[in-house]
C-alpha cells in the first residue's frame, strides 16, 4: 500500500493512458464499422498518349497493379518508361478492378497502434494508393480510378494499351526491346534499357527463354494448382443489412469487408466435379453492391486462352445459383439479387519463375531477413484448394519475412525483372508472397533497380550479387 501510494501519480497516469488508447481503440472500430458509405465515382478513362518515340529507359508490360507501381517508381526516378496493357483492357489494376478482387490481403506489421489504424509492412507507393480508396475492401471504381491518377500524374510514362501481342526482343541473352502488335495489326518494336514483367504469368519472361516451374511441380505435383474464382456481384445491400452480416455466426464485418458464413461451402454445386463454394470473402461497393470471392473452379490452364474461357463460362452459369442458394439459406441475403460477375478470372497460381533466389518455406518459417531484401511479407500462407475434394489449407502465420531482390532476377537471361505472383517463389510460400500488396512492393523497388542499373553500368544479374549496389 505504500509502494502505491509513493507512486500514485504514475499510477494514475499510466491508467489514464491505457483508458485513452483503448477508448480511441473502440472509437476507431465503430466509426470503421458504421461510418457513411462515399458516393460511387465515376469511372475515368484512361488518357492513353501513345508512343512518341523508339527507344525507352524502361518497358513494363502489363497494367496490374505489380506493374501500375513499377512504372510510377521508375517514372519519379527520372526514367523514360513505356507501359504496355496487352489484355485488351479499357482501365487499369487487373485483377483488383477487373477480376473485381476487392478485398485486400494484407501485410501488417507485427505490432499495431492503439489507434486502430492498421499499421503496414508494405508502404511506399502501395500506401499511397491505399490512402485513396475506402480501407480494407474498396469500390473498384475508386480503385481505378486512383491507379489512373498516378499514372496520369506522371509526365514520363508513355502508355499502350489494348495491344494484340507482345514479345520480348532478345540480343543473345540480353533482353533489348518489345516487339508488339498494336491494337490497328500494326507491328512496332521498341528498345529498352530495362524490362519489368508485371503480367500474371511471366509471360515475357517464358518467352525470352527464363526457365520456370509451373503450379505445384516442384513439390511432385505437376498437374496441381490452386483454383481459380470468378467473383460475383450482389446488390441491394443497406446499411442494416450489411451490420446483420456482422451478426451471423462465425461471421465478421468491418466497414467495408465481411468474412464468414462458412456454411455456405454446402452449396449443392450443379457440376461438383469443376466448381464448388468455399466461406465467403466479400467487399463492399459505392452502390449498395457486394462483390463475393468464395466460387472455386477447378481444372482452368491459366496459360491456355480457350481453357479460361471455360472457366468464365463455368463461373458464369454457375454465379447465378449460387446467388439464388444464398438467398434461401441465409436470412441475411434474402433482399439481395444477383448483378452479374467479374470480367475477367481470378487466377491464383500458374508459373514461378526460377531466379538467382528461390524464395522458401524455411524464410517464413524462420522470418528470415535477407541482405538485399526489397520487399516485408505476412500475410499467411493460404494454399486454396486445388481439386474438389481438397478443401485447402492455411499452413502457417509468418510474423515478418524479407523478400529478396534476387527473387525477382531470372536465370539466363538478362536486362528482365519479374514481379508479382510469378516472381522466384516456391509453391508453398507463394501462398503468402502471392498477395498484391507485397507484389505492388516489388514493383516499386524494380522501378528503381532500373534507375541504379542503369546509373551504374550495372546488369541485374552484377547487381543482385553487389551488396554495395543494393
Amino acid at each position: 500500500m505504500h509502494i502505491f501510494n509513493k507512486y500514485k501519480k504514475l499510477w494514475i497516469i499510466v491508467l489514464l493512458i491505457v483508458i485513452a488508447g483503448l477508448l480511441a481503440f473502440g472509437i476507431s472500430r465503430w466509426q470503421d464499422t458504421d461510418a457513411k458509405m462515399a458516393k460511387p465515382q465515376k469511372l475515368m478513362p484512361i488518357q492513353a498518349k501513345g508512343p512518341t518515340r523508339d527507344d525507352y529507359d524502361v518497358i513494363v508490360a502489363g497494367t496490374d497493379p505489380e506493374g501500375i507501381m513499377a512504372a510510377i517508381s521508375a517514372a519519379r526516378n527520372g526514367l523514360q518508361v513505356l507501359l504496355v496493357d496487352g489484355r485488351n483492357r479499357e482501365i487499369f489494376g487487373g485483377l483488383l478492378t477487373l477480376g473485381w478482387l476487392n478485398s485486400l490481403d494484407l501485410n501488417k506489421a507485427p505490432k499495431q497502434p492503439l489507434t486502430g489504424k492498421l499499421q503496414f509492412l508494405n508502404k511506399g507507393l502501395f500506401q499511397e494508393w491505399y490512402d485513396q480508396i475506402e480501407g480494407t475492401s474498396f469500390d473498384v471504381n475508386t480503385a481505378a480510378n486512383a491507379f489512373n491518377r498516378m499514372v496520369s500524374n506522371e509526365p514520363n510514362i508513355v502508355v499502350l494499351m489494348k495491344v494484340r501481342s507482345m514479345e520480348p526482343v532478345l540480343t543473345g541473352q540480353q533482353v533489348t526491346g518489345l516487339r508488339v502488335v498494336k491494337e490497328d495489326g500494326s507491328l512496332a518494336e521498341f528498345r529498352a534499357k530495362a524490362l519489368i514483367d508485371a503480367t500474371q504469368d511471366a509471360d515475357i519472361a517464358a518467352a525470352a527463354g527464363v526457365p520456370y516451374t509451373f503450379g505445384r511441380e516442384d513439390i511432385g505435383e505437376p498437374n496441381a494448382r490452386m483454383a481459380v474464382t470468378l467473383v460475383f456481384k450482389m446488390s441491394g445491400v443497406t446499411q442494416k443489412i450489411w451490420e446483420s452480416f456482422g451478426r451471423h455466426p462465425g461471421t465478421g464485418i468491418d466497414h467495408m469487408s465481411a468474412w464468414g458464413f462458412p456454411s455456405a461451402k454446402d452449396y449443392p454445386s450443379s457440376n461438383p466435379e469443376k466448381v464448388k463454394m468455399r466461406g465467403l470473402n466479400i467487399g463492399r461497393q459505392n452502390d449498395g453492391s457486394i462483390l463475393i470471392n468464395a466460387m472455386h473452379i477447378y481444372d482452368v490452364d491459366p496459360l491456355d486462352p480457350q481453357s479460361v474461357q471455360e472457366g468464365l463460362e463455368i463461373g458464369r452459369q454457375e454465379a447465378p445459383r449460387i446467388a439464388e442458394y444464398l438467398k434461401k439459406t441465409f436470412k441475411e441475403f434474402r433482399d439481395l439479387e444477383f448483378a452479374g460477375t467479374a470480367p475477367e478470372l481470378y487466377v491464383r497460381e500458374s508459373r514461378h519463375i526460377i531466379g538467382e533466389y528461390r524464395l522458401t518455406m524455411a524464410d517464413l518459417m524462420e522470418n528470415r531477413d535477407h541482405w538485399d531484401a526489397i520487399a516485408y511479407g505476412s500475410y499467411e500462407v493460404d494454399i486454396q484448394s486445388r481439386a474438389p475434394y481438397d478443401a485447402g489449407a492455411v499452413m502457417m502465420k509468418p510474423q515478418a519475412y524479407g523478400v529478396p531482390f534476387r527473387t525477382l532476377v531470372p536465370l539466363n537471361v538478362d536486362g528482365l525483372l519479374v514481379v508479382g505472383r510469378s516472381a522466384s517463389f516456391n509453391s508453398l510460400p507463394h501462398g503468402s508472397a502471392r498477395v498484391v500488396p507485397l507484389g505492388m512492393a516489388t514493383g516499386e523497388a524494380a522501378g528503381a533497380a532500373a534507375k541504379l542499373a542503369i546509373e551504374k553500368g550495372m546488369t541485374f544479374r552484377e547487381m543482385s550479387r553487389s551488396e554495395e549496389a543494393i
